[in-house]
């Protein structure tokens, strides 16, 4: 068994426990808790989700859940509704694949589509896949898969995935390397890359290597480990990504289109054995990360805040701590790093997602057997 998935496990096992018993004593007691520049409250919604993994907004206020074995769930009126959404497909459920992340088209409600990436089998074995469905009657209606991050491979690792649109309508999904490093350097390899595709799947016509031989036209940036948050800055319209590293090495990028991100040519992170990746942090000719993680914290799900609620986190960027058990608020200044603090240390385990809500709140998910929606609320 690889060590990461070894260890990954391990840590599931002791944040499902830590979640069942500490979860329920946050929602009683709505302690005040402080950052930097807001005073807030943790409130909990729900601990009857199993390993949630992303989520998104309705128009009408009720959330969609994905949960890792398969299942997308509606919290709707204060409570999770029993019955899971009809219509999904089959998921590959092994390791860290499985249903992963869940986008609405920024049309949805003209045209009611929704996106899920997941883990599919196919011929060869199993890779990265994005599908759409109109989202009709709490069920998925017109499955169509209209992307494979090729060539699948075996194994259950390194799925990425996160998606995000951007404000013209394209779309981008994150895939990783699949714990396969050499993939991410590799042009003729979805592995390891972030893709920018038409909204049914089909390639834009500017996409950087586009009618360059020996390279697919669906990547937009290369060089990537298993990126697991996506967020589009509200006022530039750029696109920023978080990314686990090895052991070390967590990085947050600003996207450039066609720019190689250097894994595992240039990384700060070391293989698990304690063995070097590379003696190079930095090469000519790739993008260094704006923000780099030693130790790592295990990022996964990104958002800017631009709400009210917390007029002092205006501006500012949400990733959640897997392995460091914690929210990280980023502030930015322009594209460059300002500075960061640590939120809900200890209080959750496993942070997966993060975003902000209609209602101007941010909301969590917790990665666990018992896994938990929560509320940050302005005390």
């Amino acid at each position: 068994m690889p060590r990461k998935l070894l260890i990954g496990r391990r840590r599931l096992l002791a944040a499902s426990a830590t979640a069942v018993l500490a979860a329920p004593a946050v929602a009683r007691a709505q302690q005040v808790l402080r950052s930097t520049k807001a005073a807030y409250s943790l409130k909990m919604l729900t601990l009857d989700l199993e390993q949630p993994w992303g989520m998104a907004f309705l128009p009408d206020g009720r959330i969609l859940i994905t949960e890792r074995p398969g299942r997308l769930r509606i919290f709707a009126n204060g409570r999770l509704e029993r019955a899971p959404v009809g219509g999904l497909p089959k998921v590959y459920a092994r390791g860290q694949g499985g249903l992963l992340d869940v986008c609405l088209h920024p049309g949805f409600a003209r045209n009611s589509l929704i996106y899920l990436t997941y883990a599919g089998e196919g011929d060869g074995g199993v890779a990265t896949v994005l599908a759409r469905a109109e989202f009709r009657n709490n069920a998925l209606v017109g499955l169509q898969r209209i992307f494979d991050a090729l060539p699948r491979t075996s194994g259950g690792l390194h799925f990425g995935s996160r998606i995000v649109f951007d404000k013209a309508g394209l779309l981008y999904v994150t895939c990783g390397e699949r714990y396969q490093m050499q993939r991410a350097q590799n042009l003729a390899d979805l592995g390891g890359k972030v893709v920018r595709l038409r909204d049914d799947g089909s390639v834009p016509s500017d996409n950087p290597f586009v009618g360059r031989e020996g390279a697919r036209p669906e990547i937009f940036t290369w060089g990537h480990r298993n990126p697991q948050g996506l967020a589009m800055h509200p006022g530039t319209g750029r696109i920023w990504l978080v990314e686990h590293g090895p052991r070390g090495g967590d990085e947050l990028n600003l996207l450039k289109s066609g720019a190689n991100y250097g894994w595992p040519l240039a990384t700060h992170g070391i293989d698990y054995s304690g063995a070097t990746i590379s003696p190079n942090k930095s090469l000519p000719g790739m993008e260094d990360p704006v923000r780099v993680w030693v130790p790592s914290i295990s990022p996964s799900g990104l958002a800017f805040y631009t709400g009210d609620r917390f007029p002092g986190w205006n501006g500012s960027l949400f990733t959640g701590a897997l392995s460091d058990n914690a929210l990280h608020r980023i502030e930015l200044d322009g594209d460059r790093f300002v500075g960061e603090e640590r939120l809900l240390v200890d209080v959750l385990p496993y942070i997966r997602d993060v975003r902000q809500g209609p209602d101007g709140l941010l909301y969590v998910v917790t990665h666990t057997d018992s896994g938990g929606l929560y509320r940050l609320e302005p005390a």
